[in-house]
């Protein structure tokens, strides 16, 4: 396994983790279960170590992908810049759900809140991750940039137009 095989198997987690987490949570959040909620704390500070993970992977993939056609150096820099933002979320999102663990630990009064808060925070991180990944995506798949659904439409409409003569 080379490094832009080992980046395409972890770098999904970071995006994974957290909606899995968000469910996790709601269900916690649902049932009041303090427990449950716990549980999703600690899936969240998991996504945060993924995240450093795939981080790491990066600049390994980066090497080896760079020279293959159709790779720009325009769409490297920009998921780099996008997943240097996303780790960032991620590791303070991390941090966060471990204090909200804690607090949950120690059955602190506004637990209630700090669920409702991380929730929101999740849903910022999967938001953030999916446009992370997009990018990520546009490197090798040419059928997910906006530059091929563009050249996309103008192929379509040149073929409506020739049928229309």
């Amino acid at each position: 396994m080379n490094d832009a095989h080992f980046h395409l198997v972890v770098n999904h987690l970071p995006i994974i983790f957290p909606i899995a987490g968000l469910i996790v949570l709601a269900v916690g959040i649902g049932f009041k279960a303090e427990i449950v909620k716990r549980t999703a704390y600690f899936i969240f500070c998991i996504a945060a170590i993924t995240a450093a993970i795939a981080m790491n992977s990066g600049e390994g993939a980066e090497e080896i992908v760079e020279h293959l056609p159709g790779v720009t150096e325009h769409l490297i820099h920009e998921h780099e810049e996008s997943a240097e933002f996303f780790a960032l979320l991620s590791y303070v999102f991390g941090v966060f759900s471990l204090f909200a663990l804690w607090s949950s630990w120690k059955k602190n009064s506004y637990n209630t809140v700090l669920s409702y808060i991380i929730a929101f925070f999740a849903i910022l991180l999967i938001f953030i991750g999916k446009q992370t990944a997009t990018s990520g995506g546009e490197i090798r798949h040419i059928e997910i940039r906006s530059s091929a659904a563009k050249n996309q439409s103008e192929q379509s409409e040149k073929v409506e137009i020739h049928y229309k003569d």
